[in-house]
């Protein structure tokens, strides 16, 4: 299992192999059985298949091929809708119209995707995680039908992968583990840290392509920049008002 995970790429290609529905529920029984807040599975998984379906997500994804070409779309959701239903018809009150409870059910909502992506990694799937989700998560809620109290969260493009891209590169331990206090990071202590990334071949380059000093400056201004940031920030606590976690 350790190397599996040692050996995790994101696969962003995929064969035209269809994935078996019984292998997919197996694989999703599995995710299920994850930890989750009080037991309540919070959380809802939207299966798109459907190559309409598809071409209606995929400007929400800023049109990334993946969100098309692979065979499976996962689209995890934040859901107290199911959960509150039950309470109410069971002479119970439910209180989960509120931001704690956004907080517990995406989080277990994403448990359960991380737990779903091993389980298909094991049995020879690629996975690709798509950030965009919370960017344009009302397009998605409108495409999908979702109702008040279910927020899409994260999706997952699946399939039998294409290619096998290189491991791509990660910071050292040091970098995130602290033991037993939070140890704050020096100006040496960051140099060191970010030292082999910025000094490989691929990040000069990158940092060339995109006319920049830095690779520091590529994430601050291009990549993930204030403007963009702030944007859909807005964005996504306008999604969760209307989709009734914030009054």
């Amino acid at each position: 299992m350790l190397n599996l995970l040692n050996q995790h790429r994101t696969i962003r290609k995929y064969t035209e192999q269809a994935i078996a529905p019984e292998l997919l529920n197996q694989l999703l029984e599995a995710a299920f059985r994850t930890s989750n807040t009080g037991n309540m599975q919070a959380y809802s998984v939207i299966v798109t298949t459907d190559n309409k379906l598809k071409e209606q997500l995929s400007p929400a994804h800023f049109n990334q091929p993946m969100s098309k070409q692979a065979p499976v779309i996962l689209t995890f959701c934040a859901d107290f809708n199911r959960f509150s239903k039950w309470c109410e018809q069971r002479q119970a009150e439910p209180g989960y119209d509120n931001f704690q409870s956004f907080t517990a059910s995406a989080i277990d909502a994403l448990i359960a995707a991380q737990t779903f992506c091993i389980a298909a990694e094991s049995v020879g799937l690629g996975i690709c995680y798509l950030g965009t989700t919370t960017y344009n998560a009302q397009s998605i809620i409108d495409t999908l039908k979702l109702p008040k109290l279910v927020v899409p969260i994260t999706t997952i493009t699946v399939g039998y992968p294409a290619d096998m891209p290189e491991l791509t590169d990660r910071l050292p331990l040091a970098a995130i583990v602290h033991q037993e206090i939070y140890n704050d990071f020096t100006p040496t202590t960051i140099d060191e840290l970010y030292c082999e990334k910025e000094n490989s071949d691929f990040y000069k380059q990158f940092v060339a392509e995109n006319q920049k000093e830095t690779l520091a400056q590529v994430f601050t201004d291009i990549r993930y920049n204030r403007k963009n940031n702030e944007f859909f920030s807005d964005k996504f606590i306008e999604v969760l008002k209307n989709q009734g976690f914030l009054k």
